[in-house]
């Protein structure tokens, strides 16, 4: 009984530590460029691209660990596990299969190490 008592205990507490931890702002370690991304007017089911890009402007490395996309008509394509080296810049390809008529608008999440996260977001409208 002790010992679960001490379990319990032990876990509660490394909750609350992790918890507490404060957050990284994303902003101070990476920079983004087309992380809301108009893609304008695009023909129904013509199939599209564009490219995230992702710059280290901290003085450590990180590392993209995942992708994560809303639907499956969009596709990430990015080498998972890449290393950002300070100054570096790495490119996250995000395709959408052209499945709309109207507005639309498509997010993909971006997961780092460190607990780093950045949603991206692109839009548009399809037309007939």
């Amino acid at each position: 009984m002790k010992r679960i008592l001490l379990a319990a205990i032990v876990m509660f507490s490394a909750f609350q530590l992790n918890a507490q931890s404060p957050q990284t702002d994303i902003t101070k370690v990476l920079k983004f460029t087309n992380d809301n991304y108009n893609m304008g007017t695009i023909a129904y089911g013509k199939p599209t691209e564009f490219n995230v890009d992702i710059e280290n402007i901290s003085a450590s490395p990180i590392t993209l660990e995942n992708v994560m996309v809303g639907c499956g008509c969009t596709t990430p394509k990015y080498t998972k596990g890449s290393v950002i080296a300070p100054g570096a810049h790495a490119i996250v390809t995000l395709g959408f299969n052209g499945s709309a008529v109207g507005n639309f608008s498509k997010n993909a999440t971006l997961f780092f190490s460190g607990n780093l996260v950045k949603q991206v977001s692109f839009y548009g409208v399809g037309a007939q």
